[in-house]
């Protein structure tokens, strides 16, 4: 019997991940990657203030980062988990994560919350990505 993979963890660098004490993704074994709750801070500023249509898209491209340093892509997430402040941003949205994803077609959750750590953040999404052996 052999024994399991180990735990990987990767850092983007954010202030959070630091402050907080979480890891930007973790892969479990070799095929399962989990990425943490991703926003549109982008070189420590948030981007896009106010359009939750871009925010969406910077926030999967934060992920998308995470996913790259396993070697994963978009084609490989399996589920999807996003986050607004507003149930009017859902469109925007959904639009983002249609243009994304159309083609891989995740599990998909959209939940609207009451806030984030910082009130300009519109979005925060989550994905998980999969490649078996």
């Amino acid at each position: 019997m052999t024994a399991p993979e180990p735990v990987q963890r990767v850092s983007s660098h954010s202030p959070y991940e630091e402050a907080f004490g979480y890891s930007r993704a973790v892969r479990l074994g070799s095929g399962l990657v989990l990425v943490s709750g991703c926003t549109s801070v982008v070189d420590g500023a948030i981007a896009h203030e106010g359009d939750p249509y871009e925010q969406a898209r910077a926030a999967f491209g934060v992920a998308f980062e995470a996913l790259e340093k396993f070697g994963l892509g978009p084609a490989d997430v399996v589920r999807t988990r996003m986050y607004l402040t507003h149930a009017r941003d859902v469109d925007a949205v959904g639009r983002a994560h249609k243009e994304l994803f159309d083609a891989v077609r995740p599990a998909a959750s959209m939940i609207v919350v009451s806030g984030f750590v910082d009130s300009r953040m519109v979005v925060e999404v989550e994905v998980e990505a999969f490649r078996g052996a």
